[in-house]
């Protein structure tokens, strides 16, 4: 089969070639295979130049030059116009002070300030003359004092002021009969004493002088009616404070009648102390 083949194909190539050269008047060949190319020749002459081609597409920017000498300074330009106000800068530092300048002319006096506190006390003085001598008044100058109270109510609290409430007599007004207190109010030496009537318990009662018992008396309840009494002279300060209470426990047998005066404190000023009456004088003086 092969054998058939091949000889089919130099059939075909003998009859191609020989129908060729009739047409183009070569030389008649028998089939054969083409040889290998042989050398270049030479270059023709240059042909005449063409005709200008189309404008072409612009090229790329070229790189910057050198920068370039410094020209000459131009005239002055016209003066632009006012641009918008910036903001408002930080504030600066502080500028030297400037010099003092014309004393302006007086103002009006202003309000009148506050006192100030109080200055150093000063040096003593010197004595003053001797001034014309007063009349003596010393009869207006005698300090009086004196009271006596009474009770409207039976057995009092115990270790506290018994508020005798019923004034029968108060010269100066040193008695206070809602404390039960007598305040000295001029130094001195006074009387003090207490009648005081007792029914169905006993009674401790003492009289007192700015806390302390000056007096204490103790009567026993005898099944009637009995009285406890006691008196002393003592020396009192201003502002010394006189009462009397109940100075024993459940020892409170003190009675008073509402209608009656039965149970009694007193206390009178004998004679003021000498030199706050000579102070006193020469202050009224």
């Amino acid at each position: 089969m092969w054998a058939l083949m091949g000889a089919v194909c130099l059939c075909h190539c003998i009859f191609g070639q020989l129908f060729e050269t009739k047409v183009k008047g070569a030389p008649r060949l028998i089939c054969s295979v083409p040889g290998s190319p042989g050398l270049p020749g030479k270059h023709g002459p240059s042909g005449p130049p063409g005709a200008d081609g189309n404008v072409g597409i612009p090229g790329r920017d070229g790189r910057d030059g050198r920068k370039g000498e410094k020209g000459e300074k131009g005239d002055t330009g016209f003066k632009g116009r006012v641009g918008p106000t910036g903001r408002i800068g930080g504030r600066g530092d502080r500028g030297p002070a400037g010099k003092r300048g014309p004393t302006g002319e007086n103002g009006d006096v202003g309000l009148v300030g506050s006192l100030g506190p109080d200055g150093e006390k000063g040096d003593k003085g010197k004595r003053g003359q001797k001034g014309t001598a007063g009349i003596c008044k010393c009869g207006s100058l005698l300090p009086k004092s004196a009271f006596s109270v009474g009770i409207t109510s039976s057995y009092p609290q115990e270790k506290t002021p018994i508020k005798f409430n019923k004034v029968l007599f108060d010269e100066g007004g040193h008695y206070n009969p809602q404390t039960g207190k007598f305040i000295c109010a001029y130094p001195g030496v006074y009387y003090f004493s207490y009648d005081i009537t007792l029914a169905n318990k006993h009674l401790a009662i003492g009289l007192v002088q700015n806390g302390q018992y000056r007096i204490k008396t103790f009567d026993a309840n005898t099944g009637n009616h009995d009285v406890a009494s006691g008196s002393t002279v003592m020396y009192l300060n201003s502002e010394d404070e006189v009462w009397l209470e109940i100075f024993f426990h459940d020892q409170n047998g003190l009675f008073a009648d509402p209608g009656w005066a039965d149970s009694l404190f007193s206390g009178f000023l004998l004679y003021a102390d000498t030199n706050y009456f000579d102070t006193l004088a020469e202050d009224y003086t």
